[in-house]
């Protein structure tokens, strides 16, 4: 696939009873959607509106932040176009440091996010690069997806590469998303 730095399964991660990772333990005490998501931003050094969590609902990946994507719509998991359903229906994360070379759906990519920050000109740019990690219980069952990604003009401006540092990362997070009562707490699964 062009654009695809690196692909490796969710399911190879660490095992359930590993030594909390830096990131686990930066991230444990964020237990809203609000403080989770300012944890994760801060720790990957990217902006709010550049930290995505979607919740599996019934077949569906419903935004939980960023808060403006909510009414936008949902993905369905066989959705061939989207990534954040590839990586739930496959179970494995995703590294793309091209990530504007990628055929996706790029109808999320046109809410306007509005301003999070000094200097911030999110509005007139687009995701450059991205990394994608399936949320699961520990039975092995999708929650959800987590993204961070970088945006800007190009891949110039929209900062250094993600590295398989931070894959593992984002797989850490990801464990610690999978134990917040928000994303547990879904009538209907």
């Amino acid at each position: 696939m062009a654009g695809k730095s690196n692909s490796t399964s969710g399911a190879a991660a660490a095992p359930a009873r590993a030594p909390k990772s830096a990131v686990e333990s930066a991230l444990a005490q964020a237990d809203t959607p609000e403080k989770f998501r300012a944890a994760v931003s801060k720790f990957f050094g990217v902006r709010p509106n550049e930290v995505a969590l979607l919740r599996l609902e019934k077949g569906l990946l419903k935004f939980v932040f960023p808060d403006q994507l909510k009414t936008a719509g949902s993905i369905p998991v066989s959705s061939s176009s989207s990534v954040a359903a590839h990586t739930a229906s496959t179970k494995k994360t995703e590294l793309f440091n091209t990530f504007a070379k990628v055929k996706h759906a790029r109808v999320f990519e046109t809410v306007r996010l509005g301003a999070t920050g000094e200097n911030d000109h999110s509005e007139q740019t687009s995701i450059q690069k991205l990394m994608s990690a399936p949320i699961l219980n520990p039975q092995k069952k999708v929650l959800g997806v987590i993204q961070i990604c970088r945006k800007g003009f190009d891949l110039a401006t929209s900062g250094p590469d993600f590295t398989l540092d931070d894959l593992q990362r984002l797989e850490g997070a990801a464990r610690v998303a999978a134990s917040l009562s928000f994303l547990q707490d879904v009538p209907g699964k």
